[in-house]
Parts: structure tokens; C-alpha cells; sequence
């Protein structure tokens, strides 16, 4: 098993998992939110749609493409 935070709170997912699969692991599947204030997931898996941005370790990535690894630490957007 993995442990890295995601939004402050320690989450344990198995090796080989996406940041986007433990943010439905581990919160509400939410990755951030819109300009109209409505709460927005990960989209097509594939890295096209843009709707998985993240703050990984300080940088803004895409979860769906990023796999997760001991002591990240991941930030959704409120």
C-alpha cells in the first residue's frame, strides 16, 4: 500500500493507482471547481479533457495520468 495526502487527510491506495482513482478513493471524486461553482471530475481518462487538474507536490498536473506514490501530496482546487 501507498500513503500520500490528499487535501491534509493521509489516504492509503494500492501500488499502480492514478491520483484521479484515489480522489474517488478518498474524497468525492472532485478534482476542482468551476467558474459557476459547480464541483468538476475527471473526465476522459486520457489526459484531453483538462478536467483532472490537480496540485501535486506544488505543481499543477493532471490526475489522471499521474500515478500515485508514497508521500505525494495532493491538493483539489475548493
Amino acid at each position: 500500500m501507498i500513503e500520500l495526502q490528499l487535501n491534509g487527510n493521509r489516504l492509503h491506495v494500492v501500488e499502480g493507482t492514478t491520483v484521479a482513482a484515489a480522489l474517488y478513493i478518498g474524497a468525492d471524486g472532485s478534482s476542482r471547481t468551476s467558474v459557476t461553482g459547480h464541483r468538476r471530475a475527471p473526465l476522459c481518462g486520457m489526459g484531453i479533457c483538462q478536467e483532472c487538474r490537480v496540485t501535486i507536490d506544488g505543481k499543477r498536473r493532471l490526475a489522471c495520468q499521474t500515478l500515485c506514490r508514497t508521500g505525494m501530496s495532493v491538493e483539489t482546487q475548493p
